[in-house]
């Protein structure tokens, strides 16, 4: 629940203009000592992740890892550990999503492990790994990937004669004869937030950038809007069905086969399957649709960190987890089992749980996240105020997919909110 991030200097130094967070000194934060006993505490929400702790104490006798469950990041988590930073009473280690890195960071909220690392760099994407740098800092270790491509409901394209499409006309034109053929089935369903992202992403329609340590944010640009005016045509032909992802109406849909693709991330295989259970056999995966035929351009929607936070006393037993939980075979076998999360470590690519899927009629669904991976677009950066930009822009889209406005209206309402609060909070905004 990636990736090419790209990061910079520049960033780095964009970051380091903004406030710093209060109330939690990191005095005494790397003085950690070889004790015999160490106990440190992870706050996290995956699926999978409070086994994987328990396999990592049974087998690490010196480290003691509490995990903690709280609501996912977007839905109170976040702000749960932003508060804790600043009350200085914060776990050692948070889940943390990528796209949110560099807004704790200018926050002040994450710690620099950069001394534990060393030279773990090599054990990962390339990509995954500049996710959690900024500069020379390390803040946490990678642990998946959310490269996307397009889920489909095989059994009602075979039945339509439909074929998964290569390109977005293409796309467009299944919708318009999956439509036809049930006014109750719908090529979609709208998508907010991050899958929004996601596709933005594919189409280089970058949100944020760096320009000699200054923030350019650039949501309301030609090339959103190409990919908003094609959304927005869609929903305005009735073509996107009204179940808002994520809700039981979206379940209940993809498991009918009323609604019949899903453009997401690798990790939306376990919610499918988790949620849908009525659509097993009937599914299956295919490469994102591109703009231009012939070209291999993916977006990419999410993968996390296991972050350390602002405070933490005890840096080397926080790394040593960190890291194991991104690296060790059995933990992530059963995280791509529980969460179809997809490694951001290169030794685990050939894992024996990235094979074939009873609910995908037994495809290697895995096999076409690996092939999608590398052709992530480049360039992309995420702001510093993910949590507030995302809510803006989740309130326009949210009345854009009911005819209540646009989706551009929505990108450029949330430019300007982004913009105004980015001033507020004293982070250098290029002109």
């Amino acid at each position: 629940m990636k990736r090419t991030f790209i990061r910079s200097a520049g960033v780095a130094g964009a970051l380091a203009l903004t406030f710093t967070v209060t109330g939690c000194s990191g005095s005494g934060a790397d003085s950690d000592s070889a004790s015999k006993m160490a106990s440190i505490t992870f706050w996290g929400w995956a699926p999978g992740y409070e086994d994987a702790v328990k396999s990592f104490n049974d087998s690490h006798p010196n480290i003691k890892v509490t995990y903690q469950t709280v609501q996912p990041g977007a839905k109170g988590g976040y702000q749960k550990m932003l508060n804790a930073v600043k009350a200085g009473n914060a776990p050692c280690l948070a889940q943390l999503g990528y796209e949110t890195l560099p807004s704790f960071a200018a926050q002040g909220a994450l710690q620099d492990v950069s001394k534990r690392a060393g030279s773990a760099a090599s054990d990962y994407q390339k990509a995954a790994w500049n996710a959690v740098s900024l500069g020379d800092a390390v803040y946490g270790a990678p642990v998946d990937t959310g490269p996307m491509a397009l889920f489909y409901n095989k059994k009602l394209f075979d039945s339509l004669g439909l074929q998964p499409p290569a390109t977005w006309a293409e796309y467009r034109t299944a919708a318009e004869k999956i439509h036809a053929s049930d006014p109750k089935r719908f090529v979609s369903s709208p998508y907010l937030d991050y899958d929004y992202a996601g596709l933005a992403w594919q189409a280089g329609a970058n949100w944020f950038a760096v320009d000699k340590d200054a923030w350019k944010v650039s949501m309301a640009s030609a090339e959103n809007k190409k990919v908003a005016e094609y959304w927005q045509g869609l929903a305005g032909d009735g073509l996107i069905s009204s179940a808002p992802m994520y809700d039981q109406a979206w379940y209940t849909g993809l498991g009918s086969g009323e609604i019949a693709t899903v453009v997401g991330a690798v990790w939306q295989a376990g919610v499918i399957k988790g949620g849908a259970k009525a659509g097993e056999g009937q599914w299956a995966v295919a490469p994102m649709p591109q703009w231009e035929k012939g070209d291999k351009k993916v977006g990419n929607a999410g993968g996390s960190a296991t972050a350390v936070l602002k405070g933490c006393k005890n840096t080397a037993a926080a790394w040593e987890f960190a890291h194991w939980l991104g690296t060790d075979k059995d933990a992530f076998g059963m995280l791509v089992e529980k969460a179809s999360l997809y490694p951001a470590a290169n030794g685990l690519l050939g894992l024996p749980q990235l094979n074939e899927d009873p609910y995908f009629g037994g495809q290697r669904i895995y096999d076409v996240f690996a092939a999608a991976a590398p052709d992530v677009a480049s360039g992309w950066t995420w702001g510093p105020l993910m949590t507030s930009t995302v809510a803006d822009l989740d309130d326009g889209l949210g009345k854009a997919w009911t005819g209540k406005g646009t989706i551009a209206e929505a990108l450029s309402h949330a430019q300007d909110s982004t913009l105004t609060e980015m001033r507020k909070q004293g982070l250098t905004v290029a002109p």
